[in-house]
């Protein structure tokens, strides 16, 4: 395939049949000219794009007051600064750790059957499903190697990265040491590879709708807003912003992604469970309260919950110093 000329690829197909989006990908491919380097010019472009696309409106709410009233940490707002400092590591993962990944992706997924230049696209009925099982997969495989992260050794050189921020922004979601790209990277790609080598049936046109979607799930999780209309208050079992915005607020708990089930069967998200119960209760209690007072007393408890966070991480690392000392 490398190097195969425009006639190779596309010789037996009928141009006319091919939809809009069937026309533009064939057109893609045949620009180019090299499957190998089609497929890893668009992965790149498209992740990147994806991620700063989806990223800026979140810099741009953050930036406008009026939103505050839904911001779970409103007292925390990220600075220029932070944003560019987070900017600058996300880049440099995105091109010393995802490129060369991305660029090798095409030999890779050929070798397990999957398809990638060919025409025509898979229909939604076909797609629909692989990206429900790479959802669920990922977030499994997410949740224990999360967990991993916290373990000492591995939180103190690799996971106390992305937790420099315990209130998270829209672009902080892949602000991460590039070992942890690496390793929950491997969740995300894992899925599909397993699927196409299990089932030979796989076109990369499926994954990217996959890695699309996940790109959104990651940075609306690290956003820091709930709104009334987020989708986990249409979908219970979503995890979403207001589930790991307290991840990285208290330390501990709500290791899954996407959804809520393993932290619940697991009982990972005793700690968060109960600050809810404390919220709506002190709610209840200041009800005919202004939103003034029930805003401090919500700020009061989010301080009590982060300072037992800080407690939490000097503790991992206090036990890893004890375990050198041994």
């Amino acid at each position: 395939m490398h190097n195969a000329t425009t006639a190779a690829l596309y010789a037996d197909v009928d141009y006319t049949s091919l939809s809009w989006i069937e026309q533009q990908w064939m057109a893609w491919y045949l620009y180019i000219g090299n499957p190998i380097l089609a497929t890893g010019l668009m992965s790149f472009l498209m992740h990147e794009i994806v991620y700063f696309g989806r990223s800026i409106p979140w810099i741009i709410v953050d930036a406008i007051p009026y939103f505050r009233r839904w911001k779970l940490q409103a007292a925390k707002i990220p600075t220029k600064q932070e944003q560019w400092e987070c900017t600058k590591q996300v880049l440099f993962s995105h091109f010393m750790v995802e490129l060369p990944v991305i660029w090798l992706f095409h030999p890779m997924a050929e070798a397990f059957g999957m398809r990638t230049y060919e025409v025509p696209l898979p229909t939604f009925r076909e797609w629909a499903p692989q990206v429900a099982l790479f959802f669920v997969f990922e977030d499994m495989f997410h949740y224990f190697a999360h967990q991993a992260l916290h373990y000492g050794p591995l939180y103190k050189h690799i996971h106390k990265i992305h937790h420099k921020y315990s209130a998270p922004f829209g672009l902080a979601a892949e602000y991460a040491h590039p070992a942890e790209v690496a390793i929950l990277g491997t969740g995300t790609i894992a899925g599909p590879v397993l699927y196409c080598a299990l089932t030979s049936n796989l076109h990369i046109f499926s994954m990217y709708i996959w890695i699309v979607l996940r790109l959104f799930q990651a940075i609306d999780a690290h956003s820091g807003y709930d709104f009334p209309w987020s989708l986990q208050h249409w979908l219970p079992f979503w995890s979403g912003a207001e589930h790991h915005d307290f991840h990285h607020m208290a330390f501990t708990n709500n290791f899954s992604t996407s959804f809520r089930w393993w932290d619940r069967m697991l009982g990972t998200d005793d700690k968060y469970l109960a600050y809810r119960a404390r919220v709506k209760a002190a709610k209840n209690a200041i009800k005919n309260a202004s939103q003034e007072d029930r805003d401090k007393m919500e700020q009061k408890l989010m301080a009590e919950v982060e300072a037992e966070g800080v407690r939490a991480e000097a503790e991992v690392l206090r036990g890893m110093e004890k375990q050198k000392v041994q």
